[in-house]
């Protein structure tokens, strides 16, 4: 089966999530893209889809979003996955999860994941890591990646296409 695994990603958790994705996939049947440096693939030749992004601001990315939008048709013929990653937990995460993606695309898909957070301070902006901190608090309380999330969504592709195992 053919993969595409589309994605954003601002400070590289959502790139991080992806890597490990991708690392338990066909190579030769995976193709990724990352919205940030690429336009959208034609979606067409893909069997199974993966999208990813993540919260800024409360909003996931832009170009995200757009994708979803301008492709919706054809992503509801394909095995969809979505995940997001995000540093907020319960239901204020699955508030921002529903708003980066429509209930359309949401039970069309056969995984939906929230893959925790990440607080990249190096590569935050001044602005960015003052306003991390005021919202988070100290370094201790920085989220982290859900391991059992990632595994979850790896069974899950697995279950799929077992020639990957």
């Amino acid at each position: 089966m053919k993969t595409a695994i589309i994605y954003m990603s601002k400070h590289g958790t959502t790139e991080k999530v992806i890597n490990i994705i991708s690392a338990h996939l066909n190579q030769q049947n995976t193709d990724v893209f990352n919205l940030r440096e690429e336009s959208a693939p034609d979606m067409a030749i893909y069997d199974i889809v993966i999208i990813g992004g993540s919260i800024h601001a409360g909003m996931v990315q832009k170009r995200v979003k757009e994708f979803c939008i301008n492709n919706l048709t054809t992503l509801l013929n394909k095995k969809l996955f979505l995940f997001l990653c995000c540093m907020e937990v319960g239901e204020k995460a699955t508030v921002e999860f529903n708003n980066a993606y429509s209930a359309e695309l949401r039970q069309h898909a056969v995984y939906t994941g929230l893959m925790g957070g990440e607080c990249l301070m190096d590569k935050m902006n001044f602005f960015e890591s003052i306003l991390v901190k005021l919202i988070v608090g100290g370094p201790d309380k920085y989220p982290h990646l859900d391991d059992l999330e990632i595994t979850a969504i790896v069974k899950q592709l697995n279950e799929i296409s077992p020639e990957w195992n």
